[in-house]
C-alpha cells in the first residue's frame, strides 16, 4: 500500500475536515514520500526521540518513512525555524531523510475506534454513545453502562491495571466501596466536559489533565472524576491503530517505543 492509499483510507475514516478550528491535523512534513510503499512508525507525540528511532530503524534496515502522530507536529503557525529548536530539527530531519510527518487530532477522537472509543472498549462499557454528539453518531468522549458494577475500589484498580498510569488521581471521597455502573470516558485534556458528562448520568468519569478546581467542581457535583494522564488515555489508541493498519497489509508498521509522557512522578520511600 503506497502512503497516498494509506492516508485516502485514512481520512475516510477520520476526516480531517472534522478537526476544531484550533487543531492541526493532517500533513505537518510531505517531503515527496506519496508513492512510496507505506513503512509508517505510530506515535502519540512526533518528537525528536521518535524522529530518531525511526532514522535507527533505517540504519538496521527498515527504510521508515512516514511518522504517524495523534498530536499535531506545528499548532500555531511558527515565525522562525532556526537550528536547535524542536520543530525546525523535525522539520529538517524529514526534509533530509524524506520521511513524512502526519497527524490526526480531534478528528480521530471523534471516531469509531478513536481515542475514545478505544477507552470505552478497554473498560468493555455497554451502550455506548458520545459524550457530545458532532455527526451521525460520532463525537467526544463516550459514556456507557458497566457489564456489572463494581466498587470504586475495584472500578480504580481495573483502570489501574489496563492503563498502567505512573499516577491516578480521583475526587475525594468517603466510600470506596459505593457501586459504580455507568461511566464516561475520554482520552487527553477532558475536564472541559465534565457539565455535558454530568448531563449524561455517568457516575464517574475518566480523562485527563484536570485542574485542582475541576476535581472541587466534580466532587461538588458528586461525580468522581479519574485522572490517569494524557498519555495513558490516548496512547491505546495509536496501539489500536497499529492493529488496523497491519490489517491493511501495509508494508511495515510499527508503535513506537521513543513515545514519551513527559512527566515523572517522584516515587515516595518507605
Amino acid at each position: 500500500m503506497k502512503i497516498t492509499e494509506l492516508i485516502t483510507w485514512f481520512e475516510e475514516w477520520a476526516n480531517p475536515a472534522w478537526q476544531e478550528s484550533w487543531d492541526n491535523c493532517g500533513w505537518q512534513v510531505e517531503p515527496g514520500v506519496l508513492q512510496e510503499n507505506a513503512r509508517v512508525l505510530v506515535c502519540l507525540t512526533p518528537t525528536l526521540a521518535v524522529m530518531q528511532e525511526a532514522l535507527a530503524l533505517r540504519n538496521a534496515g527498515t527504510h521508515v518513512n512516514l511518522i504517524f502522530a495523534h498530536h499535531p507536529l506545528i499548532f500555531n503557525p511558527p515565525k522562525s525555524l532556526r537550528r536547535g529548536d524542536a520543530v525546525s530539527e523535525m522539520v529538517r530531519l524529514a526534509f533530509t531523510h524524506n520521511i513524512g510527518i502526519y497527524s490526526a487530532h480531534t478528528n480521530f477522537d471523534q471516531v469509531e475506534d478513536g481515542t475514545a472509543d478505544v477507552l470505552a472498549q478497554i473498560l468493555d462499557l455497554q451502550q455506548v454513545s458520545p459524550i457530545v454528539t458532532t455527526q451521525s453518531s460520532l463525537g467526544y468522549g463516550r459514556v456507557g453502562n458497566l457489564n456489572s458494577s463494581l466498587s470504586l475500589k475495584n472500578l480504580l484498580i481495573t483502570i489501574q491495571s489496563k492503563l498502567t498510569p505512573p499516577n491516578l488521581i480521583f475526587s475525594p471521597t468517603e466510600d470506596l466501596e459505593q457501586l459504580i455502573s455507568r461511566v464516561a470516558v475520554l482520552g487527553g485534556s477532558g475536564a472541559s466536559f465534565i457539565s455535558a458528562v454530568l448531563k449524561t448520568g455517568a457516575q464517574a468519569y475518566l480523562t485527563a489533565d484536570c485542574k485542582f478546581h475541576q476535581f472541587q467542581e466534580s466532587r461538588d457535583r458528586n461525580l468522581i472524576l479519574i485522572d490517569a494522564g494524557h498519555y495513558a488515555t490516548e496512547r491505546p489508541a495509536c496501539d489500536r491503530l497499529v492493529q488496523k493498519l497491519q490489517f491493511l497489509n501495509v508494508d511495515w508498521v510499527q508503535l513506537s517505543h521513543k513515545d514519551e509522557d513527559f512527566r515523572l512522578f517522584l516515587q515516595s520511600t518507605p
